[in-house]
């Protein structure tokens, strides 16, 4: 059996306003797959931090004093992947003749900026296979760390708030993120939503009762209208 994980992608932020710096951070910090590698104030220290570091794409102010965001693009010749970010609509035809994937105007939406990680995924092939289960993993943020999971190791993932808690054999990890998200990078032969709050491994699951399901002493509701899908995903397990 193969599963489906996505690259983690190691993101560089710049931009000369720290608070647009910050806005962008906290969104990255929500997404899992995405690692927030650094921040640069200006082009020229990102341009040297780029040659130091694996950089995979950089969120890229286009106004900036003395090099420009596009000067910036311009000037390298193997460049990351770039999503422009700024507070002027007129760049956006320079930089979508840069090639660049997306465009940001200030101020932008969560929503807004998933729809660039999106087409940022769609650009470089963002699913890829590792072969074997035991072998997938996905890249978690919790505790200010990133940990590498085994995705046979985790039972369950419970939504909290703006949080998720991803409950694995060995020990819980509190994460930013939505169930969406998440959803967005599990492998569907293994993962399934059964409730509003929770995303269950098909391989864990013991037995049904009524509208519950059991995983050795864990107990998991499962919600009316994600009862089909439960049920298509164990058998497909049964094939």
């Amino acid at each position: 059996m193969k599963t489906i994980t996505k690259k983690r992608l190691n993101c560089l932020v710049v931009d000369d306003e720290p608070f647009s710096i910050e806005i962008i951070r906290n969104y990255i910090e929500k997404v899992p797959g995405l690692f927030f590698k650094a921040k640069c104030g200006n082009a020229i220290d990102a341009l040297r931090f780029i040659q130091e570091h694996r950089v995979d794409v950089v969120f890229l102010d286009i106004n900036m004093p003395e090099v420009t965001g596009i000067q910036m693009v311009k000037s390298m010749t193997d460049p990351p992947l770039i999503v422009f970010v700024t507070a002027y609509p007129e760049y956006a035809i320079k930089g979508f003749d840069l090639d660049v994937v997306d465009y940001l105007l200030k101020p932008f939406s969560f929503d807004r900026f998933m729809k660039a990680v999106e087409k940022v995924y769609s650009k470089i092939g963002a699913e890829q296979l590792e072969d074997g289960m035991s072998d997938g993993f996905i890249m978690v943020r919790a505790d200010k760390r990133d940990y590498k999971l085994k995705l046979a190791d985790i039972f369950f993932i419970q939504s909290k708030g703006d949080y998720l808690k991803i409950v694995t054999s060995s020990r819980s990890y509190l994460m930013h993120g939505t169930m969406q998200n998440i959803m967005g990078i599990l492998p569907e032969n293994q993962f399934v939503r059964v409730h509003k709050s929770y995303i269950i491994s098909v391989p864990k699951i013991k037995y049904l009762e009524g509208n519950k399901l059991f995983m050795n002493a864990i107990v998991i509701p499962i919600g009316k209208v994600y009862r089909d899908d439960l049920l298509k995903a164990l058998s497909r397990e049964n094939l």
